[in-house]
């Protein structure tokens, strides 16, 4: 079978600054070829084939979730998102790929109450295969203003004081608000990027640096686990694709 049409992992990027981090780590540990593009201002965007396509994670971006006029590739992401889930391939989805995920099932977006930019608390709400390791209270890295509903059928899996939803599944989606996927480098690279900071002061700035170092090697092992049991997810889905061609 020629590498042109092993199933991939299909990676869509906003902004530049807002990798896959871990997420690539762990897709990288077991093999997973992967394709990256940034389709958000493209109407009618080149896609890969259905069967080529094994997975697919939305990483984050400054847009909204709804934002069609100015970013009409996001109605495509939702397309997709739908498509996927009704295929049972595995959906991730980060921040604003969270809010997509979960407006493209039929939740509702909003502005939220409050910024949550930096790390805070959020509460574990039930079991689940992704949160084995997890503690009924964890500290990650948030950096929203918008938050989306439960769609209907979901499961909630986390919540903040100030976003309900803060995880949830549907089926072979998932969908996270907060930021598992930054690494050392990566939350460099945010806080040098004025459109990541802008409006922040420097002890804010200072802050989240700091809080990155205090809870990141609590947060790595957990960041694997969920990352490594998308990836797995993805290698079953490519497997089962392959093996379809060959009957």
């Amino acid at each position: 079978m020629g590498d042109m049409t092993t199933p991939k992992v299909l990676i869509l990027q906003h902004v530049p600054c807002e990798k896959p981090g871990r997420i690539l780590d762990s897709l990288d540990d077991l093999g997973m070829s992967t394709t990256t593009l940034s389709i958000a201002e493209q109407a009618d965007p080149q896609l890969p084939e259905r069967d080529e396509v094994a997975g697919i994670v939305i990483m984050g971006g400054p847009m909204g979730a709804q934002d069609f006029k100015e970013y009409p590739g996001l109605k495509v992401e939702a397309k997709l998102v739908r498509k996927a889930v009704k295929a049972g391939k595995p959906v991730l989805g980060i921040c604003l790929g969270h809010q997509i995920i979960a407006t493209a099932l039929g939740a509702t977006l909003e502005s939220g109450a409050c910024s949550e930019i930096g790390f805070g608390t959020i509460r574990q709400v039930a079991r689940d295969d992704y949160f084995r390791m997890w503690s009924p209270k964890t500290h990650v890295l948030h950096w929203h203003n918008d938050v989306v509903s439960l769609p209907q059928g979901a499961q909630l899996l986390a919540s903040s004081k100030h976003t309900a939803n803060q995880a949830f599944r549907f089926k072979s989606a998932l969908g996270l608000q907060f930021h598992l996927e930054v690494t050392p480098t990566l939350l460099d690279e945010w806080l040098a990027e004025p459109s990541m900071v802008e409006g922040m002061k420097k002890s804010e700035i200072s802050r989240i640096r700091m809080d990155f170092q205090r809870y990141d090697a609590q947060l790595q092992p957990l960041a694997e686990q969920v990352f490594s049991g998308f990836a797995v997810r993805c290698e079953n889905c490519a497997r089962a694709i392959l093996e379809a061609e060959r009957c």
